[in-house]
Protein backbone atom coordinates (compact mmCIF):
# COMPACT_ATOMS: atom_id res chain seq x y z
CA UNK A 1 0.00 0.00 0.00
CA UNK A 2 2.81 2.39 0.87
CA UNK A 3 4.62 1.57 -2.41
CA UNK A 4 1.86 2.02 -4.59
CA UNK A 5 1.42 5.75 -2.57
CA UNK A 6 5.03 6.65 -3.08
CA UNK A 7 5.00 5.63 -6.84
CA UNK A 8 2.10 7.67 -7.64
CA UNK A 9 3.61 10.57 -5.75
CA UNK A 10 6.37 10.70 -8.64
CA UNK A 11 8.34 13.31 -6.93
CA UNK A 12 11.53 13.05 -4.89
CA UNK A 13 11.29 15.68 -2.56
CA UNK A 14 7.44 14.69 -1.92
CA UNK A 15 8.60 10.67 -0.94
CA UNK A 16 11.48 12.21 1.49
CA UNK A 17 9.04 14.55 3.24
CA UNK A 18 6.93 11.47 3.88
CA UNK A 19 9.19 9.53 4.21
CA UNK A 20 10.51 11.36 7.14
CA UNK A 21 7.25 12.03 8.64
CA UNK A 22 6.61 8.63 8.77
CA UNK A 23 9.63 8.42 11.01
CA UNK A 24 8.87 11.41 13.02
CA UNK A 25 5.89 9.32 13.80
CA UNK A 26 7.74 6.19 14.75
CA UNK A 27 10.16 8.06 17.34
CA UNK A 28 7.34 9.72 18.50
CA UNK A 29 6.27 7.69 21.90
CA UNK A 30 4.43 7.52 24.94
CA UNK A 31 5.29 7.20 28.31
CA UNK A 32 3.57 4.60 30.38
CA UNK A 33 4.12 3.91 34.69
CA UNK A 34 5.49 0.46 33.45
CA UNK A 35 8.68 2.82 31.52
CA UNK A 36 9.95 3.70 35.18
CA UNK A 37 9.30 0.65 37.18
CA UNK A 38 11.84 -1.99 38.14
CA UNK A 39 10.09 -5.29 39.05
CA UNK A 40 6.47 -4.06 40.37
CA UNK A 41 4.50 -0.14 40.97
CA UNK A 42 4.14 0.22 44.52
CA UNK A 43 2.67 4.00 43.26
CA UNK A 44 -0.17 5.66 43.48
CA UNK A 45 -1.91 4.74 40.51
CA UNK A 46 -1.26 2.52 37.53
CA UNK A 47 -4.20 3.05 35.48
CA UNK A 48 -3.83 4.35 31.87
CA UNK A 49 -6.68 6.06 31.86
CA UNK A 50 -6.64 9.69 33.16
CA UNK A 51 -9.38 11.37 35.36
CA UNK A 52 -10.23 14.14 32.31
CA UNK A 53 -9.40 14.93 28.71
CA UNK A 54 -6.10 16.14 28.26
CA UNK A 55 -3.97 17.95 25.44
CA UNK A 56 -0.90 15.35 24.80
CA UNK A 57 2.35 16.94 26.59
CA UNK A 58 5.50 16.21 24.79
CA UNK A 59 9.28 16.51 26.57
CA UNK A 60 12.59 16.30 25.16
CA UNK A 61 14.43 12.95 25.32
CA UNK A 62 17.11 14.18 27.28
CA UNK A 63 14.86 16.21 29.31
CA UNK A 64 15.48 14.04 32.59
CA UNK A 65 18.65 12.87 32.36
CA UNK A 66 19.75 16.46 31.72
CA UNK A 67 17.92 17.51 34.74
CA UNK A 68 19.97 14.28 36.79
CA UNK A 69 23.32 15.51 35.61
CA UNK A 70 22.03 19.50 36.65
CA UNK A 71 21.02 18.25 39.84
CA UNK A 72 24.39 16.00 40.77
CA UNK A 73 26.17 18.11 43.23
CA UNK A 74 22.86 18.28 45.31
CA UNK A 75 22.17 14.68 45.14
CA UNK A 76 25.77 13.67 46.42
CA UNK A 77 24.87 15.90 49.19
CA UNK A 78 21.38 14.50 49.66
CA UNK A 79 19.70 17.73 48.92
CA UNK A 80 16.47 18.24 46.48
CA UNK A 81 16.89 19.84 43.00
CA UNK A 82 14.28 21.45 41.25
CA UNK A 83 13.23 23.31 38.30
CA UNK A 84 9.99 24.61 36.14
CA UNK A 85 8.88 23.31 32.76
CA UNK A 86 8.15 25.56 29.96
CA UNK A 87 6.37 24.91 26.50
CA UNK A 88 4.47 26.39 23.74
CA UNK A 89 1.28 25.04 22.76
CA UNK A 90 1.00 24.12 18.89
CA UNK A 91 -1.44 21.45 17.22
CA UNK A 92 -3.10 21.06 20.21
CA UNK A 93 -0.06 19.95 21.52
CA UNK A 94 1.93 21.19 24.59
CA UNK A 95 6.10 20.79 23.49
CA UNK A 96 8.29 21.31 26.33
CA UNK A 97 11.30 23.12 25.46
CA UNK A 98 12.47 25.09 28.10
CA UNK A 99 13.81 23.56 31.53
CA UNK A 100 14.83 26.23 34.02
CA UNK A 101 16.58 25.95 37.08
CA UNK A 102 15.67 28.66 39.44
CA UNK A 103 17.65 30.17 42.77
CA UNK A 104 16.55 27.49 45.18
CA UNK A 105 17.02 26.56 48.75
CA UNK A 106 17.24 22.48 49.96
CA UNK A 107 16.59 20.13 52.33
CA UNK A 108 16.99 16.60 51.74
CA UNK A 109 12.82 16.34 51.75
CA UNK A 110 11.97 19.48 50.05
CA UNK A 111 13.15 22.49 47.60
CA UNK A 112 11.61 25.88 47.45
CA UNK A 113 11.83 27.81 44.21
CA UNK A 114 13.36 32.05 44.63
CA UNK A 115 13.07 35.13 43.59
CA UNK A 116 10.45 33.33 40.99
CA UNK A 117 9.66 36.83 39.14
CA UNK A 118 12.83 35.53 37.20
CA UNK A 119 10.81 32.40 36.16
CA UNK A 120 8.15 34.58 35.38
CA UNK A 121 10.56 36.57 33.33
CA UNK A 122 11.73 33.83 31.03
CA UNK A 123 8.43 32.45 30.39
CA UNK A 124 6.47 35.58 29.51
CA UNK A 125 9.75 36.44 27.02
CA UNK A 126 9.19 33.73 26.00
CA UNK A 127 5.68 33.02 25.71
CA UNK A 128 5.77 29.67 27.53
CA UNK A 129 2.68 28.08 29.29
CA UNK A 130 4.15 26.65 32.95
CA UNK A 131 3.41 23.14 31.98
CA UNK A 132 4.58 21.84 35.53
CA UNK A 133 7.62 21.03 37.18
CA UNK A 134 10.47 18.46 37.99
CA UNK A 135 12.22 17.78 41.30
CA UNK A 136 14.55 15.15 42.61
CA UNK A 137 14.03 12.87 45.44
CA UNK A 138 17.83 11.85 46.31
CA UNK A 139 17.40 9.57 49.24
CA UNK A 140 13.54 8.69 48.89
CA UNK A 141 11.30 6.58 47.11
CA UNK A 142 9.36 8.07 43.99
CA UNK A 143 5.93 9.48 45.40
CA UNK A 144 3.86 12.68 45.72
CA UNK A 145 4.68 14.11 48.90
CA UNK A 146 1.63 16.21 50.77
CA UNK A 147 4.34 19.22 50.04
CA UNK A 148 4.91 17.89 46.47
CA UNK A 149 0.75 17.90 45.99
CA UNK A 150 0.77 21.27 47.09
CA UNK A 151 2.98 22.85 44.91
CA UNK A 152 1.26 20.50 42.08
CA UNK A 153 -1.75 21.96 42.51
CA UNK A 154 -0.83 25.46 41.88
CA UNK A 155 0.24 24.26 38.46
CA UNK A 156 -2.54 22.16 37.56
CA UNK A 157 -4.94 24.81 38.66
CA UNK A 158 -3.12 27.66 36.15
CA UNK A 159 -3.00 24.74 33.42
CA UNK A 160 -4.82 21.33 33.84
CA UNK A 161 -2.41 19.55 31.27
CA UNK A 162 0.74 20.31 33.89
CA UNK A 163 2.50 17.20 35.45
CA UNK A 164 5.15 16.59 38.29
CA UNK A 165 8.09 14.51 37.36
CA UNK A 166 9.78 13.01 40.18
CA UNK A 167 13.59 11.36 39.94
CA UNK A 168 14.70 9.12 42.79
CA UNK A 169 17.76 7.64 41.65
CA UNK A 170 18.34 5.61 44.82
CA UNK A 171 14.90 4.03 43.99
CA UNK A 172 15.29 0.54 42.97
CA UNK A 173 10.99 0.14 42.47
CA UNK A 174 10.79 3.31 40.33
CA UNK A 175 13.29 5.90 39.23
CA UNK A 176 11.02 8.28 38.20
CA UNK A 177 7.44 8.57 37.75
CA UNK A 178 5.28 11.64 35.92
CA UNK A 179 2.19 12.22 38.28
CA UNK A 180 -0.65 14.75 37.96
CA UNK A 181 -3.63 15.31 41.21
CA UNK A 182 -6.45 13.11 39.38
CA UNK A 183 -9.37 15.62 38.62
CA UNK A 184 -11.96 16.79 39.86
CA UNK A 185 -11.36 14.16 42.98
CA UNK A 186 -7.17 15.06 43.86
CA UNK A 187 -7.96 19.09 43.11
CA UNK A 188 -10.64 19.53 45.02
CA UNK A 189 -8.98 17.71 48.28
CA UNK A 190 -6.12 20.25 47.68
CA UNK A 191 -8.06 23.31 47.23
CA UNK A 192 -9.75 22.68 50.34
CA UNK A 193 -6.52 21.96 52.27
CA UNK A 194 -5.39 25.01 54.07
CA UNK A 195 -2.55 23.49 55.85
CA UNK A 196 1.25 23.57 55.43
CA UNK A 197 4.43 21.48 55.56
CA UNK A 198 4.23 17.91 55.73
CA UNK A 199 0.57 16.00 56.74
CA UNK A 200 -2.05 13.83 55.89
CA UNK A 201 -5.00 14.22 53.30
CA UNK A 202 -8.04 12.52 52.87
CA UNK A 203 -9.49 10.32 50.12
CA UNK A 204 -11.15 12.05 47.75
CA UNK A 205 -14.89 11.62 47.91
CA UNK A 206 -15.18 9.26 44.14
CA UNK A 207 -12.53 6.71 45.10
CA UNK A 208 -10.03 8.31 43.14
CA UNK A 209 -6.59 8.32 43.90
CA UNK A 210 -5.33 11.79 45.31
CA UNK A 211 -2.60 11.08 42.66
CA UNK A 212 -2.36 9.32 39.23
CA UNK A 213 0.27 8.72 36.71
CA UNK A 214 0.02 11.00 33.29
CA UNK A 215 -1.03 8.80 30.70
CA UNK A 216 -0.64 11.91 28.24
CA UNK A 217 3.14 12.53 28.12
CA UNK A 218 4.93 11.26 24.78
CA UNK A 219 8.97 11.29 24.28
CA UNK A 220 9.65 13.40 21.39
CA UNK A 221 13.47 13.41 20.48
CA UNK A 222 12.32 16.48 17.62
CA UNK A 223 12.62 18.90 20.38
CA UNK A 224 15.13 20.79 21.04
CA UNK A 225 15.42 21.89 25.35
CA UNK A 226 16.85 24.85 25.88
CA UNK A 227 18.08 25.08 29.72
CA UNK A 228 18.10 28.14 31.74
CA UNK A 229 19.98 28.05 35.03
CA UNK A 230 19.50 30.79 37.15
CA UNK A 231 21.65 29.41 39.67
Amino acid sequence: MLGDILCSWGNSGALVHLENLMKHMKEVSRITSADSVHGHSSSSSDGSTPSRVLKDVHISARLMDDFLALARDNTDKDLETCGVLGAFLRGGIFHVTTLIIPKQESTSSSCQALYEEEIFSIQHEQSLFPVGWIHTHPSQSCFMSSVDLHTQFSYQVMVPEAIAIVMAPTDTTRSYGIFRLSDPGGMSILKECQETGFHPHGEPADGSPIYEHCSNVYVNPNIRLEICDLR
